[in-house]
C-alpha cells in the first residue's frame, strides 16, 4: 500500500524558514520522481517543486525559485522541502506526491513539468504571517 506522510508544517513570520518532510512507503521509492504541491484557500492546487528518482534533476515553480530547495534521501525513503525567505503568499496546505505508476489505483492525477502524479499525502499546513 502506497503511503506518503508529510510533517514539518507550522506557523512562521515572513522571512522565516521551515523544512517539510515526507516519509514514503509501500513502493520502490528511489525509482520514482517525487513532488511538492500546495493549495491555498479558494485556489487550485499548484506545483511547487519536483525531483527525479536519482535526485539529480529538480524543477521549481517560478514563484519559489531561489527560496525553496527540494531534496531526497533514498536510504531513508524521505523527501524534503527546505523553505527559506517565506512570504505570506506561500501560505497553504502542502502535499507531497509521487508518480501515478507506483501503484494500481492512482487518484487526482496531475501533470506537472512533464511528470504525472497520482499518489498524495494528507498534507501539512504552512501559515506565513506578515
Amino acid at each position: 500500500q502506497v503511503q506518503l506522510v508529510e510533517s514539518g508544517g507550522g506557523s512562521v513570520q515572513a522571512g522565516g524558514s521551515l523544512r517539510l518532510s515526507c516519509a514514503a512507503s509501500g513502493y520502490p521509492y528511489s525509482r520514482y520522481y517525487m513532488g511538492w504541491f500546495r493549495q491555498a484557500p479558494g485556489k487550485e492546487r499548484e506545483g511547487v517543486a519536483s525531483i527525479t528518482g536519482s535526485g539529480e534533476t529538480t524543477y521549481y515553480a517560478d514563484s519559489v525559485k531561489g527560496r525553496f530547495t527540494i531534496s531526497r534521501d533514498n536510504a531513508k525513503n524521505t523527501l524534503y522541502l527546505q523553505m527559506n525567505s517565506l512570504k505570506p503568499e506561500d501560505t497553504g496546505l502542502y502535499y507531497c506526491a509521487t508518480s501515478s505508476r507506483v501503484g494500481t489505483r492512482p487518484n487526482s492525477v496531475v501533470l506537472w513539468e512533464g511528470m504525472v502524479f497520482g499518489y498524495w499525502g494528507q498534507g501539512t499546513q504552512v501559515t506565513v504571517s506578515s
